[in-house]
């Protein structure tokens, strides 16, 4: 008997540092880097409608380099477009 591990689910409002936390899980060779494959799986555990069209979407406004991955440097890019295309509450808990 095999047990699958189903990825879990962020909470509708949480801080960059879980944010991040929940799209590591998604980072398949585990590089710190996401490509627009491992972005779609994230979007898809989200149940998320056309998760590739949001990919790609997401690809093309935070890789700001264009060398195919998100880097960590370009992750604010990623946070900016998951709260403004995907309705995601990601807040900055340094100063609380």
């Amino acid at each position: 008997m095999a047990f699958v591990r189903a990825p879990v689910l962020p909470q509708r409002e949480m801080t960059v540092e879980e944010f991040k936390a929940w799209l590591r899980r998604f980072d398949a060779d585990r590089d710190g880097c996401l490509t627009r494959e491992e972005l779609q799986h994230a979007l898809n555990s989200l149940n998320r409608w056309s998760a590739w069209w949001r990919a790609r979407q997401g690809m093309k406004e935070a890789d700001t380099n264009h060398n195919g991955r998100i880097d960590r440097d370009e992750m604010d890019k990623l946070i900016h477009y998951a709260q403004r295309h995907l309705r995601m509450k990601i807040y900055d808990d340094t100063y609380t």
